[in-house]
């Protein structure tokens, strides 16, 4: 199969994720396929129809079998797939399987010839599909590792099956075990990736990187739903799930209470747990909550620049202790001091970074105590502290440097099969 089009000498790239812009969980969308066409890669994304996170597919799109569009130097190939993303597993089920079938058919039979595919995970059915194509068309695979499944499954509550955790185990371990390079987002995966069989000299660290796109907020753009003057403001911002445990910041509320009335605590975004955190909040009075809604990532820049303090936190699991959420990058750019409610390598990162307090996962005390720490400070101090923080962003975790790493090891793929054949 041949491609007309292609730029000859460059390796062609197929970057497979199930989520793209104008999702706002694609962690790796246009501004990163790019980034790859810069550093001498033609690249071609195949992903899903957006519907994430309401699982209702976006306005101005309808689902087809295959739709392809050129965007600036990117070829984009939308493939059909169930819409879904609530609570139900088996509307989950079906969004993951649904890609997983499109991607198969279309990898193994109809895309251009690859000399490397890319491959996002989670979901593992999405590396699955690579796997199989990249098997029959001789094409070396990478995965990224973002999530690591089962663990993820089991932490959030998707699945309380042990049997069929078990299953998906198995499915995993055969497909990183298949894989021509292993990427992993921090260093407690790459271990963990270890122990499940993966060869050590398959596996590169490349921690994720924020986004660095957006335009840096006028110091006048603070939205007037959180610009209530006298006010300390703490903010998390993002998925508002059952891994992410948010009561601990409504007991961190209660605690703090009517003693220090300037500290409000606000959530942004949206989630399956949001309502019940909304109830919970007016059922406790709790005055010093605000919830707001879910902006896009063209918007929420002015909200967390608007903040006094950022927080992250997750739930007390194992799991958590070697993630480090994508946020956390996204508030290094920020310049603003970070409360990380997460153990392990998050909590680590700000240590290293000086960007802010690291407090243990699901205890309030602690993060109350962390927060009047933080509010106790001079505000030039609080702004040095955000400084440590993006210098350490720029330092180790730029865009710049992660897709330079991530070029490397496609071409270290793309060395390693042909020296095998």
């Amino acid at each position: 199969m041949t491609d007309a089009s292609a730029s000859p000498g460059r390796p062609r790239l197929l970057f497979v994720t199930q989520w793209f812009d104008p999702e706002p969980n694609a962690n790796k969308g246009m501004a990163f396929a790019e980034r790859l066409d810069e550093l001498g890669f033609d690249v071609e994304v195949v992903t899903g129809f957006p519907n994430y996170p309401g699982g209702k597919l976006y306005e101005g799109y309808r689902i087809r079998p295959v739709e392809k569009r050129q965007v600036g130097p990117v070829r984009l190939t939308r493939l059909a797939l169930y819409p879904s993303h609530d609570s139900s597993r088996v509307g989950r089920s079906l969004n993951y399987l649904s890609f997983f079938g499109s991607a198969l058919l279309y990898l193994t039979f109809f895309a251009r010839r690859a000399d490397v595919m890319l491959v996002y995970h989670p979901p593992v059915t999405a590396a699955v599909a690579a796997a199989l194509a990249g098997f029959f068309r001789r094409v070396p695979v990478v995965v990224d590792v973002q999530d690591m499944w089962p663990d993820t499954l089991r932490a959030t509550g998707m699945i309380n099956s042990e049997a069929v955790l078990a299953v998906i185990g198995r499915v995993c371990r055969w497909t990183w075990r298949r894989m021509d390079r292993v990427i992993a987002q921090s260093e407690g995966f790459r271990r963990l990736l270890i122990e499940r069989g993966v060869a050590v000299d398959r596996i590169r660290v490349v921690h994720n990187w924020g986004d660095e796109t957006s335009p840096a907020p006028a110091p006048d753009a603070v939205p007037a739903a959180f610009a209530a003057p006298g006010r300390f403001r703490v903010l998390f911002a993002g998925n508002m799930g059952i891994a992410q445990a948010l009561d601990t910041i409504l007991d961190a509320a209660a605690l703090l209470g009517e003693a220090h009335p300037h500290i409000e605590f606000g959530f942004l975004g949206a989630g399956l747990d949001t309502e019940r955190l909304k109830n919970a909040a007016t059922v406790r009075g709790l005055a010093n909550v605000r919830f707001y809604p879910r902006v896009s990532k063209a918007e929420v820049g002015p909200w967390l620049a608007a903040a006094d303090v950022l927080l992250v936190h997750l739930k007390n699991d194992p799991l958590f202790a070697i993630t480090v959420p994508s946020k956390t990058q996204a508030y290094l750019t920020v310049g603003k001091p970070i409360i990380m409610g997460v153990a392990g390598d998050a909590a680590d990162m700000i240590r290293a970074a000086g960007a802010g307090l690291a407090v243990p996962p699901e205890d309030a005390g602690a993060l109350a105590a962390a927060v009047l720490q933080l509010a106790a400070l001079e505000p030039a101090e609080r702004r040095e502290m955000g400084a440590r923080g993006r210098a350490y962003y720029e330092k180790e975790l730029a865009f710049e440097k992660g897709t330079r790493a991530f070029a490397e090891v496609l071409r270290a793929a793309i060395a390693g099969r042909r020296a095998t054949r």
